[in-house]
């Protein structure tokens, strides 16, 4: 109980590894990272974090998608994202895959077997479209039943070269597909993109609670380490049978879904996505949903929400070139 207590208090009061507290507060007291927020290694020093801004500042948007939980359809979401931007062919849009261990991109995006290949000026993407480019550890592995079994620091070193030695070009929307939880993975993305401009983060979320549980830690992480947030969204949210018409919730909202998790914690609801198994086939055959599906219900709740981020985009970046 002593021991569940202690842990209780330094999770609450922990002041996060950007504060001028950090490793110094009591709440740091045994903590494993102390000596690194201490010492201002939480973060890319000086030299690292102007290397990062050369290599992305002709990124003009930089969106993470997170989740607490897995199984979410997070990764699905971070694709047809990419797909809906790349419809506009005057934009360019590039993916970004930092599930280490899980990387599942390359197969929604169609790119399994691809290779990354280095030129001059580092690493390429491996394009879908002409305005599509993709970057995942998938590329790099033998096989894709291979295991990625790394611990923090050696997956730490890939995201911080993924966004060092790619050789992005001029992007307009840099989306970031992430792993489940608040951990490496997570605290390396957001501490590499403070050197340079994150717009914010999309929080993918089923209805029921056994999610909604862990996506409230995925929101109070946002908070922690000053992460806008740009909106919630409701995956799987109800299904319309296509036969009958009749719509059943295959995870029930049992404490109000999404929707009243939003309300109580102040965060805007983006949409919801209804199930609809053309999603999951799409998906395994790298296909996009939002081409072979473009009147489902779903397609619809899709564009939708992603105007509504493309929104939030330009006016967050209006607001930042009025401050400077």
């Amino acid at each position: 109980v002593a021991l569940a207590a202690q842990l209780s208090l330094s999770l609450a009061e922990c002041p996060g590894t950007g504060s001028a507290q950090a490793g110094r507060a009591a709440a740091c007291q045994g903590c494993p990272n102390q000596g690194l927020c201490a010492a201002g290694a939480a973060g890319p020093d000086p030299a690292e974090a102007a290397e990062l801004r050369a290599r992305l500042r002709a990124v003009r948007h930089t969106v993470l998608v997170l989740s607490g939980k897995g199984g979410v359809g997070k990764s699905t979401f971070s694709a047809l994202l990419a797909h809906g931007l790349a419809a506009d062919e005057t934009k360019q849009v590039a993916l970004l895959d930092i599930d280490i261990c899980g990387p599942s991109i390359p197969k929604i995006m169609g790119l399994e077997g691809e290779q990354v290949h280095q030129s001059g000026s580092g690493w390429s993407p491996v394009y879908v479209e002409e305005n599509l480019g993709v970057m995942s550890v998938g590329f790099l592995l033998s096989s894709p039943d291979d295991a990625v079994i790394w611990r923090g620091p050696k997956k730490n070193g890939l995201i911080k070269q993924f966004l060092r030695d790619v050789d992005w070009g001029e992007v307009d929307y840099l989306i970031v597909d992430t792993p489940p939880g608040t951990s490496d993975e997570h605290l390396s993305i957001v501490q590499y993109l403070s050197a340079t401009h994150i717009d914010g983060a999309v929080i993918v979320t089923t209805p029921q609670e056994v999610s909604l549980q862990d996506v409230r830690k995925e929101i109070n992480f946002c908070r922690k380490v000053k992460l806008p947030i740009i909106g919630v969204v409701e995956n799987m949210s109800g299904f319309v049978c296509p036969k009958c018409k009749n719509e059943s919730q295959i995870f029930p909202p049992t404490t109000g879904g999404a929707e009243k998790m939003c309300q109580n914690l102040n965060v805007s609801l983006l949409g919801k996505v209804p199930l609809d198994p053309q999603i999951g086939k799409s998906c395994d055959r790298g296909q996009s949903f939002l081409a072979e599906a473009p009147e489902s219900p779903a397609t619809l709740s899709y564009r939708n929400i992603i105007q509504r981020i493309q929104e939030y985009c330009e006016q967050h970046h209006f607001q930042e070139e009025k401050i400077m």
